[in-house]
């Protein structure tokens, strides 16, 4: 075959090829071809790549949205928490009560699969105890904290009794799991399990992308590497049940993949976007273009969560409490509210307790006052550096050269790592390093790619590390705080094979001869407390521990979530005046409630 001939087969196969993929795309859409604006809601920050599987037996970080973290869009969960109220809110199931012993939920007697078949106790067994049968599953956490469930029928419903395995002992953690589970069809599922021989990972490679079966309010009509787009199911069962009937008003959700936070604030200043949950600096300044936050004026955000400097505490000098307490005092909390998150968040308070919101009840301002270092006292710092034997080393210029510690030796420089490109974690860890250097401290920026970043936290091989845990608003806060930060349940070595998922900084070793027992005391103890003041001076006297040993450093409050959102296209989102939902994106929890209370513009 001649060169030109070859050239006219090569065209008229690709052309094969683009018109085949134009009919499957088209295959997967919803019969209206475009979306019209005062139907279609734009939605953004939760999706950055190209969208792969919608399969929630996929570990979360490898599912598309609305798949990948706690959203009831699709997939729902037995219940959700408003993280405004603390009120446990009935979805697929109603929280009747718990206990030290139980946790009991009512499952929803007309919730339906969209094939038509209802949800039952199968389907909530299902995902819940998969870990038992394949240790891959994502859930197989659960069996640490649910010994088993037990199913009753009570006044016509099924009632669920997850009982409380005396391993874990803590309640509070299945009350998250009741938001965080999201429910998959059973009958579905065990087929998919069926057809390839009980090969787990065989069936997460099936993506659930063709017509899948769901309980949520909406399902996927296309996706390709620049939007997802679910359409209404107009025949939700939840609709009826929790809804007094009425629909999601906007019949599209569309979410755009954009490349970096830029275009997001662009486009929700243009209107083409409605919401967004991704972090825009001066806020202040986009008001004008019509973006809205939940307060009208500073801070502008409901604080929901602490970022941290995760620290070494197995390393030198980050072993020592006074140099951990030295930089804590270090740090000019104000500028980084100011410079790096626009003054976003209320003042920062010492300790792991938040001193604003739900968590206000258990903060005890005058024990906080005898415990914590002076914040923002560089000369405190100074001072404390200068008693415990260290000193800083200057250049000729009298900029700093290098640390000496107590026995004189010269320490390394300490690296912060972060993800490259976040732009607000970067401008803190920035403002850190060069507080720190203007007290002694020798420490530089360590940003790094996502590949190295992740990794670095379960093994502990870091000297600081940027890190907000726990990232969602849940039933068990502070506890979970607490628990993330302090517990050495799992303590293990510093390395490869030595995972870690909480604690990661290695503080309070159980083999150390300075362990202090009482951490992981008040930890087991607390989620088993029901009086409010045993609670209270619970919390207290962990929270003095930590102030006392400084295993890690918090720099700043931030919202669980950056609600931002545009009345150009939808009106009636939920607003400090108008607080019929949290300050969430309308996926999540009860910021779900939303769509019911949205309205195009005329």
């Amino acid at each position: 075959m001649n060169f030109s001939k070859r050239i006219v087969c090569s065209a008229l196969a690709l052309l094969v090829v683009f018109l085949i993929s134009c009919e499957e795309e088209k295959a997967a859409e919803p019969k209206t071809s475009s979306y019209p604006r005062s139907e279609t809601l734009y939605l953004s920050g939760s999706q950055w790549g190209d969208p792969n599987t919608f399969n929630l037996l996929v570990e979360t970080w490898l599912v598309a949205w609305p798949t990948n973290d706690r959203f009831n869009l699709m997939y729902e969960p037995l219940t959700a928490y408003n993280s405004l109220t603390g009120a446990t809110e009935p979805i697929l199931g109603t929280l009747v009560s718990y206990d030290a012993e139980k946790v009991v939920v009512d499952i929803q007697p007309e919730a339906k699969w969209s094939d038509g078949k209802p949800v039952s106790s199968a389907d909530v067994k299902f995902i819940y105890e998969l870990g038992k049968r394949f240790p891959q599953a994502p859930t197989s956490y659960v069996g640490d904290f649910v010994s088993e469930i037990k199913v009753d029928t009570v006044d016509g419903k099924e009632r669920l009794s997850f009982m409380v395995n005396k391993k874990r002992n803590n309640p509070l953690v299945i009350l998250d799991q009741l938001q965080a589970i999201r429910i998959v069809p059973a009958h579905i599922f065990e087929k998919y399990l069926a057809d390839n021989n009980n090969d787990f990972d065989a069936v997460k490679k099936i993506k659930c992308d063709n017509n899948p079966v769901v309980s949520g309010p909406y399902t996927l009509a296309q996706y390709n590497n620049e939007r997802i787009v679910l359409v209404r199911r107009d025949d939700y069962w939840g609709n009826k049940v929790l809804h007094d009937g009425a629909l999601p008003v906007p019949k599209y959700i569309i979410h755009p993949i954009y490349k970096n936070n830029d275009h997001f604030a662009i486009n929700l200043q243009k209107g083409a976007l409605d919401a967004s949950m991704n972090y825009i600096p001066r806020i202040n300044e986009k008001k004008k273009d019509g973006v809205n936050t939940w307060y009208d004026a500073p801070p502008y955000f409901v604080p929901g969560s602490m970022h941290f400097l995760y620290l070494n505490n197995t390393k030198a000098p980050l072993n020592d409490k006074n140099f951990r307490r030295a930089m804590a005092a270090a740090i000019d909390y104000a500028a980084l509210n100011r410079l790096a998150v626009s003054n976003y968040m209320p003042e920062m308070k010492p300790g792991l307790i938040m001193s604003e919101g739900l968590e206000k009840k258990y903060y005890n301002a005058e024990e906080v006052s005898k415990h914590s270092v002076p914040l923002g006292d560089k000369e405190y710092a100074k001072k404390l550096l200068e008693e415990s034997g260290y000193k800083a080393v200057l250049d000729d210029k009298g900029n700093l050269k290098h640390t000496l510690g107590p026995k004189g030796d010269i320490l390394p420089t300490l690296l912060i790592k972060s993800p490259a490109g976040w732009s607000d974690w970067e401008a803190i860890v920035n403002l850190v390093v060069k507080q720190l250097r203007s007290v002694g401290i020798d420490v530089r920026e360590g940003f790094v790619d996502g590949s190295q970043y992740w990794p670095t936290l379960p093994s502990g091989e870091f000297d600081i590390v940027m890190r907000k845990p726990p990232v969602a608003v849940t039933a068990s806060l502070p506890w979970n705080r607490f628990n993330a930060v302090l517990s050495s349940r799992n303590w293990r070595p510093v390395g490869d094979g030595n995972s870690m998922n909480e604690n990661e900084g290695r503080y309070n070793n159980p083999a150390a001869s300075d362990y202090n027992k009482r951490v992981d005391e008040l930890l087991d103890i607390i989620p088993l407390l029901t009086d409010e003041e045993e609670m209270k001076a619970a919390y207290t006297e962990l929270n003095n521990i930590f102030l006392d040993d400084q295993p890690a450093i918090p720099v700043c409050h931030l919202p669980e979530e950056f609600f931002q959102f545009s009345s150009k296209a939808w009106t009636g989102w939920p607003t400090e005046k108008n607080p019929f939902a949290p300050p969430q994106l309308p996926w999540v929890g009860s910021g779900i409630n939303t769509l019911w209370r949205l309205a195009p513009v005329k």
